[in-house]
């Protein structure tokens, strides 16, 4: 696809008034000094509105894992949007809800009978949490207190935002975060686990720091402890081998609910639907998002075992179980999208083209150890990344600089505090993986 067969490239550039828009988690002001406006999507690649094209180093953003502009997923919801384009989910619904909803059990662990649709990966942690509070109180144990982990990262909600651990991301809105939350040391350690292939050796006995925690509050007042399998956005941090497993062993013996966050590890990203399946660890509930849809709708959720939603299941028959929903949960348009999205996962294997591929990326990626300024890198998957030294007094400023270098050579890669991401969609081949890692070995190279 040539964007310029579609658009008039100068007059999408001149007509844009860039000023009424404050875009997201971006540098406003040097990007409307420079703006690096994406028109047009198909398959790896983006079209700019310069005409250029940009391949897609990071699967949109941690979504897109079957490719832009799939034809099923497309079709998918033209159809629902010429059939229903909206239908309330309190007190009624449509097929396509209910279709994704099955769908999506069937990919989980065994146990996660039940789903519960939201809009956004943030919504579904903030509902996960409303969750475990409102399971142990309808179990006769109203415990509060909450668990998340150092340099997590659980979406933008006041709940996520507190469990999370993400510092620029807090310390701001740090008076009004929820109370009663403890967070779990993060298991980065340079000294100890730098250049690890997949799982690091050194890190395991950090989940044991839930006993100091429950000794400090006591355990019957902690009711859940949520962690992203794989820690995305603060840099790819890999758990350490036997860590998700000792978290298991001791939610269970406390009594805890385990929350995985697989907003950016679910449908395909670790080689199986979940990252629970490739870890052999099965949490009590997972939030998941991005990849559902691949990225065409917003569409997240929850996943949860049967007894605990069964909890919820009592008093009248008439009465509302669960207090909490949103205006566009379980969106027709989005469903329909998340339906062709599994559907199209399962015909072309995609789970598994994305495992037969990770070694080959594990290796590109190791690759560039002794490249300049690169002082770690981690993989697992198709996820992976590269630390970079920080420039004194200048935090972030390298892998930026890194991140627009490989965007002017036509590769899109993730800048993430100091760590380049690289997260392509599943259907990459060798030589997708090649381009992406020979265009940030050329970036890192002019940067010395």
């Amino acid at each position: 696809m040539n964007i310029r067969d579609n658009l008039a490239v100068q007059e999408v550039n001149q007509s844009l008034n860039l000023a009424p828009l404050w875009l997201p988690f971006t540098p406003n002001r040097q990007f409307k000094a420079a703006p690096r406006i994406i028109a047009g999507a198909k398959d790896m690649h983006y079209q700019t509105s310069d005409g250029d094209t940009l391949l897609d180093g990071i699967a949109g953003l941690w979504c897109v894992n079957a490719g832009h502009c799939r034809e099923p997923i497309v079709k998918a919801i033209q159809k629902q949007a010429a059939t229903m384009d909206y239908s309330t989910a309190f007190n009624m619904s449509h097929p396509a809800e209910f279709q994704a909803a099955e769908m999506v059990t069937k990919l989980a662990p065994a146990g996660m009978d039940h789903a519960f649709f939201t809009n956004s990966g943030s919504e579904a942690v903030d509902t996960a949490l409303k969750i475990a509070l409102g399971y142990h109180r309808a179990k006769g144990e109203p415990r509060h207190r909450l668990i998340g982990r150092e340099r997590g990262y659980h979406g933008v909600g006041f709940g996520g935002m507190s469990v999370g651990g993400m510092t620029p991301n807090r310390k701001v809105f740090s008076p009004a975060l929820v109370p009663g939350v403890d967070h779990l040391p993060h298991t980065h350690n340079l000294e100890k686990n730098a250049f690890s292939k997949g799982q690091p050796e050194w890190g395991a006995h950090l989940a044991d720091d839930i006993e100091r925690i429950a000794a400090l509050h006591d355990a019957s007042n902690i009711a859940a402890v949520i962690v992203e399998p794989v820690a995305g956005s603060t840099g790819v941090l890999v758990p350490p081998k036997g860590y998700l497993q000792r978290l298991r062993e001791l939610c269970d013996k406390h009594g805890l609910l385990l929350i995985f966050d697989e907003v950016i590890t679910g449908f395909g990203r670790t080689g199986s639907a979940f990252a629970s399946h490739t870890f052999g660890v099965t949490p009590d509930m997972i939030t998941f998002a991005k990849g559902v849809s691949n990225g065409a709708a917003p569409l997240g959720g929850v996943l949860v075992k049967k007894e605990i939603y069964e909890a919820f299941m009592t008093g009248p028959s008439e009465q509302i179980e669960f207090f909490h929903g949103y205006t566009y949960s379980g969106h027709p348009l989005a469903t329909a999208a998340a339906v062709a999205t599994m559907d199209l996962y399962d015909e072309e294997a995609l789970f598994d083209r994305g495992k037969e591929l990770a070694p080959y990326f594990e290796e590109a990626m190791h690759s560039l150890k002794g490249m300049p300024h690169v002082i770690d890198i981690r993989n697992f998957g198709l996820m992976g990344g590269i630390e970079l030294e920080p420039v004194a007094g200048h935090p972030t400023r390298r892998a930026y600089e890194c991140f627009l270098k490989c965007y002017e050579k036509g590769v899109l890669v993730r800048s993430a505090g100091e760590t380049i991401a690289l997260t392509p969609p599943l259907i990459a081949t060798r030589q997708h993986v090649d381009q992406i890692v020979g265009t940030l070995s050329d970036a890192l190279k002019a940067m010395a």
